[in-house]
């Protein structure tokens, strides 16, 4: 999308769409306009009996989009009393879903899909109405229609809020909005700010409120009007959603439920459980909130501009710190208008910094707001502590830069330049900052706080306030204290382009010029006097004029007088009254004159009247006037005129008023002379008679500004160049203080040896500076755009690259062209020398490459490659990257989405890297934008794409290592990183940060702002010590970063210890040890730490330490910690919950507990949603006589749970897929199925011996879920049970086969003890909350642990004869790590167990004291898998991570004593290895050393893991999208399938392994087929997508062979011709677009079944002659609305005619869902028949005779078909319907038979070609069968 920043503050949507004109909008129905009484405006009156049928939407166009990126939805409306009214917003996800949000009166209770939300809106009631006390009596709003009271409402609607916590989805954009009836609307608007419509402008600012802290008041123009003295909440309604004061569910809502909170500060942010959303209901509730009173710490007057607050540790108050999130106020002692930060646990937040002088203040809105860090490092493991005494982990030191020098001046203007009344200093802008430069030390300070560039200064008398504008159509002027530096007063103009700013000599009165919205000159006055002390700024006067003012200045004599000047007029105006009058100078024969300058007469003129005063007023035509100011006629004029030039035949004689003058641009007065700057580049000084110059200066350019010291001397010069200097008038000598391009600096660098430094501009030059001192050493000038430079590393030499394409390389000692060369064709982009200076690079803008040997004079080119650089210069101009070892070149290339690492020496590929696959799980092809080397030594290559990322890549392997998501707001345009590999700094847009470059602290990197455009190129000195960024200006920072030496973690209350790898297992693919799936270890590990014993309570009975009888008690002991132990444990002093000890026997089902919501963890098995139920009827088949036989499941249930068991000694290895159990054996590929389920399977359990496996899986018809019992020898059910009501959560296996386990889902917590011999109930026992994982310990056969979301259960099995009891004892988790759920947990050997938690903790647990004694982090993710063996523990998480850890040392630690040694090396565990995998991990096994194992994905990937050899295997792959087709190639030996993730497979046949997969991002596949075989290069498959394309793929190479685009909507149906020549293509619209596969032309489009889509599409080999038409082949097309069209051709010779066209009747369809689809196809055996099915009176096949004309047989169905296949053998016919059944029918004799093998309803059948086989297809479950025959 576009840049985001015009949207801010606010987007007001009637008028940026202009509703009004319907021409962008559409309404339907009753839509009127009116003026409402109550707003005093116009509004939108919805009117209509459906609320449906009468609306307002926008955009019109539903393919397009809004586009508006706020966070918040405001809508200002009110519904109409007594009806009904229905809000639709649609709104895009980040993952580019579509979800539509709903809110009415009409909707009774909370509803939510994936694509849809649905809330009630509940309305309130006028205050002290009947409604309102009928309101609160019943405890809720009104539900219904609205009352008769109803109020116009501000309803806040927090839209990024609403999609993360119901649907866990990521914001994006709002995309349209339909306002139904019924109601009135004034308008809508978005925006990034929480607003309070309650809050006036005048309370905001006496609130401190403004946009930088994310809050404020309601703009002007969407405020409703408060008639003074009255309250906004008396009159009107605010709803915000989420609402601050209402609780969860809106029954217990009532009016005047409001915040303590003062509105619109920004809400703590809480804890959210993802499940109340959907388990509760939930609505808009109102919120009537009050004005309140200010607390007792809220200042009532502000006397200056709030300091914005620091997140920081020490408090100072010139750093800027912002951050998009939700803020608190900090507690009491802090002011009030200080913000603090807090972050959610799985964000990473950072402070935005800009730099002032110490002796400085300011106050600034940060263009670039943060937002929330996605960072997919590897973990770095730290100490856990209480959430709330955690001291956040930073990058120190804070602030890590300061801005010490800008190289610049001018930006919006350059006539300005003002003197300090000391003579010391000059202040002048450089775009947006504000620069104080001392003349003798070159020192500079800044004034920080404008957002865009500054437009006018101005001093008042004696210096101390600084007043200055910005450019914009919505000036700002702010008001400084110039010497403590802080902003004083900020406030917008009524006018915009503001031009000039005048201050008077007492500062009382600020003037200003600018423009009113109908570009007519507007003049304001304000009162300045109060400012300095507090005061507010007021308008004295206000006017309007069609005059032209260039200059406008305020009399120092008299605040209330002021002199203009501009093109034909010279005025002098005066404020009385509160009106600004002003009377023309009479000018006479001057009037046609440009004047640019007025000043006054300066001296002590005390005691003179005005009729002694004089004004100087210069002009282009090189005139200046004296002006009598009390007469205001001209008492003299004066002509700047050139020197008369000598011609051959004669002189030229100039009079006064002919010939062209010298434009006189500035004039400055003092009490001795005065001062002129012009055109022609020269200061000149006069006496004040101006008999004669008697001192000039002469410039570069146009002299713009002039001013002279308040001592008379010194003269400021400023010219047009962008040069300042000033002339010291007794020394007659000329000092230049600033030099400066004229326009953006696109490149630079450094010369770390002498501190130069060198830049390119769009200016057309390239100069050299000296970095200390800021002097420009040379200037080169170029007509041909130099865009990019280099220095030579150690040599005197630099050179550069030109937009035309040359390289030029320069001697800067001797000032001669070294080399020039003109290889390349397009812009450069990319210039760089190698490290050891041997070698020089270059690249141009078309994707070519030269080396070059810097180590001869003439730099000759060594290799030129073609196409190797991507195109375009969007990566200039730092586009190449050199390795610090001088070996590797890094480039992005040749296509936007490849990164090369090339031989520096021979440019030689050694590696490329697609960064458009490295995130499988993106919606989005990402591509590369910039590359960065870090230090040699790490060997990482960073990359940072067009998504916002920054990758982090191995140089050696190309694996992705790390990855840091939404780096900038805007993307990323530079990036560098520090010698040390500590730090990594980046740019975007405007803004620099800084980061830590391991990404392991809590807050990772600072931001620091002041760039007023985007920044082009950032990177440190070779030194180290400093940064320049360049972009408007050139920005020198120091940096400011602690050496390495001298690193201490003196901030964390923990202090961590490490441990190194094993030298023989180092990586030796970066320093950091993260590899993707080499599986090296880090060499950093996670130390783990103890958690404090339990509270010694001696006045207690004892209480057996394994289980006791305690009964449960609320009010559980805490332990007293003081604040010295608390800190040096790391842990908090608050009191901490001590464990619960519970005895739990089995229950009588009325005793049962209440259903639980579902938790908050991916590990909790949800089965897929499904609307069908399988036929009862359905007649299977008997044993031996099956006409076909399931021969084989493609793919893996990635949605189940544990769903996969693997015993390697006894080779046995089983899944499922569907409702099939599938037992595969590895060495030859075959399978055997258990079949026995009608529903999908979520979890698996063996026995030790293997002998035995168990499923479960859901009931039919809504029943009890059923255990199945297999002998795995012979394949035959043993025993079923059905005891738990809800789904199985998981299965177990005792270790000596004793005792069988089976949990329930969250739904029926209960687990459940069975004998494994006869499968008898033993006991039974009834959780307090959700399962989601239970083992059996591999020593204890009695002891078993479950964990959940309410902690942690150690059972006991009791035996007493024939009686078995279960005794649980719960334990929570730590308090420390805050509320967690527990998810997955696995038994060590030596009484230890290990749980793992949705925030990545693993907990060690003592079993005999049921204690958790030990914790560490092991992943970012949820922590879903956990598997011990030995001393070796596998995690696996949602972050698609397997890792694999050494735990030996949790063996070292005694669980008696107190908390161990943190940096004892024998507490520490280590990370062996680990991989990434291709989605969450969800069921794992591995042999007894943990070498080797298999592992299953969320994705339907089954993957065999080898820790020895770090490899990964697919053993199973399948899709886990909706499959949509299946095609069978005519030789049989390869069939493809496509999805609804985009991804179209081709598999090898019969081994049924996948041979290559193609992937089209952000598109649906719908249909395929292969080509002819008689292709010469091949068979290739043919697939039709979503978005009307055609995608021809050839087998041999594995490429996309040709794109075609014939339709606009979505393909439905594709086919080769029977002889190859055409593409016969169909869409949903019904258009039939026949396509050449040789040049992708589409030849013809049949519109015969337009507006209805085809459904099939199919072509035979026929000669047509026999039907009277002719053609070779015959093909048809069957559409939704019953139609059959059937078509003969000769494609060769263009000739394709309609043959018949068949039309089946069929009765009103009154299903829920849709029609049943029209199918049809020729019959092999006869292609003049063909056979349909579809709709109709009848559920039936139909043959139909072309020759006839007519129906010949009928076979019934009993329920309608979904698919259909038939088989030129045997005469047979597949059905598959909505019932799960795949009906196997003999065509001659009706014969049938019917299989239940899938979980759901079949939407695919095809046989192969030959009829030996047949694939069925029930959403992603593909079966293959073995046909026998009936």
């Amino acid at each position: 999308m576009a840049s985001k920043g015009w949207q801010h503050p606010y987007v007001n949507i009637f008028k940026h769409f202009r509703v009004e004109d319907w021409k962008r909008s559409a309404k339907e129905g009753d839509v009127s306009t009116c003026t409402n009484k109550t707003l005093r405006c116009s509004v939108f009156q919805i009117r209509g009996p459906v609320p449906a049928n009468s609306y307002i939407l926008m955009p019109k166009n539903c393919n397009q989009s809004l586009g508006l990126t706020g966070r918040y939805f405001y809508l200002l409306f009110r519904p109409t009393p007594g009806k009904y009214f229905v809000v639709h917003l649609d709104v895009s996800a980040e993952e580019g879903q579509v979800v539509r949000i709903s809110f009415s009166n009409m909707f009774k209770e909370f509803k939510a899909t994936a694509t849809w939300l649905q809330f009630p809106f509940l309305c309130g009631a006028a205050k002290d109405s009947v409604y309102e006390s009928t309101a609160k009596s019943a405890r809720h709003g009104l539900v219904g229609p609205a009352p008769t009271s109803v109020r116009w409402t501000c309803l806040m609607l927090d839209l990024q809020y609403t999609l993360s916590v119901y649907l866990s989805r990521c914001y994006s954009h709002l995309r349209s909005i339909k306002l139904c009836a019924n109601m009135a609307v004034k308008n809508m608007f978005t925006s990034d700010l929480l607003l309070d419509p309650g809050v006036s402008f005048s309370e905001a600012k006496l609130l401190g409120l403004s946009s930088s802290q994310g809050t404020g008041p309601v703009p002007r123009d969407m405020s409703f009007p408060v008639p003074k003295g009255a309250s906004w909440h008396d009159l009107y309604d605010y709803i915000r959603f989420p609402s601050e004061g209402t609780k969860l569910p809106f029954d217990s809502i009532q009016k005047g439920c409001v915040s303590n909170q003062r509105s619109p500060n920004r809400e703590e942010p809480r804890s959210i459980n993802l499940s109340k959303p959907v388990q509760d209901r939930v609505s808009l509730i109102q919120q009537i909130t009050t004005p309140k009173t200010l607390t007792s710490n809220q200042s009532p007057l502000v006397t200056k501009i709030p300091d914005l607050g620091v997140v920081s540790t020490h408090p100072r108050d010139d750093w800027l710190s912002h951050n998009d999130d939700q803020y608190q106020q900090e507690s009491a002692g802090s002011s009030s208008h200080q913000l603090t930060f807090k972050p959610r646990s799985d964000s990473d937040d950072r402070g935005v910094h800009v730099y002032v002088h110490p002796k400085d203040g300011f106050s600034k809105h940060g263009e670039e707001s943060e937002e929330e860090l996605v960072c997919t490092p590897v973990p770095h493991p730290v100490h856990l502590a209480s959430s709330k005494g955690t001291r956040k982990q930073k990058l120190l030191p804070d602030p890590i830069l300061r801005l010490n020098r800008i190289i610049g001046f001018g930006g919006a203007t350059t006539k300005y330049a003002l003197w300090t009344k000391s003579g010391d200093a000059v202040v002048y802008p450089c775009h947006a900052i504000i620069v104080s430069m001392e003349i003798s030390s070159n020192q500079q300070r800044f004034f920080i706080g404008h957002t865009d560039k500054v437009s006018a200064l101005a001093f008042n008398g004696n210096t101390t306030v600084l007043a200055s504008a910005q450019t914009g159509n919505h000036s700002v002027v702010r008001v400084w204290d110039y010497h403590k530096g802080n902003c004083l007063a900020m406030f917008r103009t009524h006018a915009h382009s503001l031009s000039c700013l005048s201050f008077s000599y007492s500062s009382g009165i600020l003037c200003g010029v600018g423009k009113d919205s109908h570009c007519k000159t507007m003049v304001l006055v304000w009162n300045t006097v109060k400012v300095s002390k507090g005061g507010e700024l007021t308008i004295l006067a206000k006017a309007h004029t069609d005059v032209d003012i260039h200059t406008m200045k305020v009399a120092f004599f008299d605040d209330t007088r002021m002199v203009s000047c501009g093109r034909d007029n010279v005025r002098l105006w005066r404020v009385r009254n509160g009106t600004l009058r002003s009377c023309p100078v009479n000018l006479g024969e001057y009037h046609s004159m440009d004047f640019t300058d007025v000043a006054f007469e300066e001296g002590n003129f005390s005691n003179h009247s005005l009729d002694d005063r004089t004004l100087f007023v210069s002009s282009r035509s090189g005139h200046i006037f004296e002006i009598d100011y009390s007469k205001v006629v001209i008492r003299n004029v004066r002509r700047l005129l050139p020197a008369q030039q000598q011609h051959a035949d004669r002189r030229e004689k100039l009079t006064f008023n002919t010939g062209p003058g010298i434009a006189i641009n500035s004039i400055s007065v003092s009490s001795s002379f005065c001062c002129t700057g012009s055109e022609d580049g020269f200061l000149r000084l006069w006496p004040l008679d101006f008999s004669a110059v008697f001192l000039e200066a002469e410039h570069e350019g146009p002299v713009n500004v002039v001013s002279v010291s308040s001592d008379s001397l010194q003269v400021l010069a400023g010219t047009s160049t962008g040069n300042l200097g000033y002339l010291d008038v007794s020394s007659r000598g000329y000092n230049t203080l600033m030099r400066s391009h004229t326009d953006a600096v696109l490149g630079f660098s450094v010369d770390g040896i002498r501190r130069h430094l060198t830049t390119a501009s769009s200016d057309g030059t390239v100069r050299i500076w000296n970095m200390d001192s800021l002097h420009q050493l040379y200037d080169f000038v170029s007509e041909e755009g130099p865009c990019s430079v280099a220095f030579h590393p150690s040599e005197q030499v630099f050179s550069c690259g030109f937009s035309s394409g040359i390289i030029r390389v320069f001697d800067i000692s001797s000032a001669k062209l070294l080399a020039e060369h003109r290889q390349h064709r397009g812009e450069v982009i990319g210039l760089a020398f190698s490290p050891d200076g041997e070698f020089m690079y270059s690249a141009d803008s078309e994707g070519s490459l030269a080396l070059y040997n810097a180590s001869d004079d003439d730099h000759n080119v060594i290799r030129v490659v073609c196409n190797a650089v991507a195109r375009g210069t969007e990566r200039a101009p730092d586009a190449l990257a050199v390795s610090s070892d001088s070996r590797c070149l890094a480039f992005v290339g040749p296509s936007e989405y490849i990164v090369t690492i090339a031989d520096s020496q021979s440019l030689d590929e050694l590696l490329h890297v697609d960064v458009s696959i490295l995130d499988v799980e993106s919606s989005r092809l990402d591509s590369a934008q910039k590359v960065c080397f870090s230090p040699a030594t790490t060997e990482h290559l960073l990359v940072a794409t067009s998504a916002n990322k920054i990758l982090w890549v191995s140089t050696k392997t190309g694996r992705l290592l790390r990855e840091v998501s939404k780096v900038h707001k805007h993307q990323c345009s530079s990036l560098a990183v520090s010698e040390d590999s500590r730090f990594l700094l980046t740019a975007g847009h405007n803004a620099v940060k800084v980061w830590d470059y391991n990404m392991q602290l809590h807050i990772n990197s600072q931001m620091f702002i002041g760039h007023s455009q985007p920044i082009r190129q950032v990177s440190f000195t070779p030194d180290q010590q400093g940064v320049v960024s360049v972009g408007d200006a050139i920005f020198l920072w120091d940096f400011l970063a602690h050496p390495v030496d001298s690193l201490t973690d003196s901030c964390s209350p923990l202090r961590l210890s490490y441990i190194s790898a094993p030298k023989s297992v180092q990586p030796d693919a970066e320093a950091s040890g993260v590899q993707l799936s080499n599986g090296m270890p880090r060499q950093t590990a996670p130390l783990p730490f103890s958690l404090p014993q339990p509270l010694d309570v001696s006045t207690l009975d004892q209480v057996d330490q394994a289980f006791g009888s305690l009964s449960i008690n609320d009010e559980t002991p805490t332990i007293s910690t003081t604040k010295e132990a608390a800190r040096d444990l790391g842990l908090s002093s608050e009191p901490r919950p001590a464990a619960s000890f519970l005895k739990v026997t089995e229950l009588d089902c009325e005793l049962r507990t209440k259903k639980s919501g579902r938790p908050d963890c991916y590990r909790h098995f949800i089965p897929r949603f499904k609307t069908t139920t399988i036929d009862q009827a359905a007649a299977a088949p008997q044993p031996g006589e099956e006409g076909i036989k399931l021969k084989a499941i493609i793919g893996y249930n990635g949605n189940g749970r544990g769903n996969m068991v693997w015993s390697p000694d006894q080779g046995l290895f089983a899944y499922s897929c569907g409702c099939v159990v599938v037992v595969e054996y590895l060495h030859t590929g075959s399978q055997r199925h258990l079949q026995g389920h009608s529903e999908e399977i979520s979890c698996l359990a063996v026995t030790n011996n293997a002998k035995t496996v168990a499923s479960a899986a859901g009931g039919s018809n809504s029943g009890g879920s059923l255990i199945c019992i297999w002998d795995v020898q012979n394949g035959t059910c043993r025993k079923t049970i059905s005891y738990h009501s809800g789904a199985v959560q998981s299965l177990a296996f005792s270790r000596d086969d004793h005792f069988f386990l089976s949990v329930g889902d969250f739904s029926d917590p209960e687990v459940a003890l069975w004998s494994s011999k006869t499968f008898q109930l033993l006991s039974s026992v009834s959780m307090s909350g959700p399962i989601n994982d239970a083992a059996f310990s591999p020593s204890a056969a009695s002891q078993l642990a479950c964990v959940g979301s309410q902690g942690a259960y150690f059972c006991l099995i009791h035996t007493r004869g024939s009686d078995v009891e279960l005794k649980v004892q719960k334990a929570k988790a730590p308090a420390m790590v805050g509320d967690v759920e527990q998810t997955a947990l696995c038994y060590h050997m030596d009484s230890f167990l290990f749980t793992g938690t949705n925030r990545g903790h693993v907990f060690v647990w003592d079993i005999n004291t049921q204690r958790c004694f030990m914790t560490w982090e092991a992943d970012e993710g949820e922590i879903g898998v956990l598997l011990c063996r030995g001393n070796r523990l596998l995690t696996g998480s949602n972050t698609r991570w397997l890792r694999l850890w050494e735990v030996e040392a949790v063996l070292g630690v005694k669980p008696q004593e107190k908390v161990c040694n943190v940096e004892d090396s024998g507490t520490m565990v280590v990370l062996e290895q680990e991989i990434m995998l291709d989605g969450t991990m969800v069921s794992a096994a591995f042999d007894s050393t943990m070498d080797m194992g298999i592992v299953g994905t969320t994705v339907g990937t089954l993957w065999y893991i080898n820790w020895s050899d770090n490899s990964s295997t697919r053993l199973v792959s399948g899709h886990n999208a909706k499959v949509n087709d299946v095609a069978f190639s005519s030789d049989e030996n390869h069939f493809a399938t496509c999805s609804e993730d985009g991804s179209v497979r081709v598999w090898s046949a019969p081994s049924n392994e996948m041979v290559v997969q193609f992937q089209v991002l952000n598109q649906a596949c719908g249909c395929v087929c292969w080509s002819h075989s008689s292709r010469k290069d091949g068979a290739c498959v043919a697939a039709g997508y979503s978005d009307g394309t055609l995608r021809i793929f050839c087998l041999a190479s594995s490429e996309m062979e040709m794109k075609l685009h014939p339709h606009h909507v979505a393909v439905t149906a594709i086919q080769y011709s029977a002889n190859g020549h055409v593409i016969l293509s169909a869409g949903k619209n019904g258009l039939v677009a026949v396509s050449s596969p040789v040049n992708g032309a589409t030849i013809r489009v049949i519109r015969d079944h337009k507006g209805v889509p085809i459904t099939t599409i199919q072509s035979v080999n026929e000669q047509c002659q026999k039907f009277g038409l002719e053609g070779n082949e015959m093909w048809l097309a069957a559409s939704a609305d019953r139609r059959v069209s059937v078509w003969a051709a000769d494609w060769l010779k263009d000739k394709c005619d309609l043959l018949d066209w068949l039309t089946f009747p069929a009765p009103a369809y009154f299903g829920d869902d849709s029609p049943p689809p029209s199918l049809a196809a020729f019959c092999p055996a006869d292609p003049g028949l063909i056979v349909y099915s579809g709709y109709g009176v009848e559920k039936e096949l139909c043959f139909y005779s072309l020759a006839k004309k007519q129906i010949i047989k009928k076979i019934a169905l009993p329920n309608w078909a979904t698919c259909f296949s038939l088989s030129c053998r045997s005469q047979l016919i597949a059905v598959g319907s909505k019932e799960r059944v795949l009906k196997l029918i003999k065509s001659t004799s009706g014969r049938f038979q019917d299989f239940t093998q899938h979980s759901d309803s079949l939407q695919t059948c095809r046989f192969s070609p030959s009829g030996t086989l047949l694939f069925s297809v029930a959403y992603n479950e593909i079966l293959l069968w073995e046909v026998q025959g009936l």
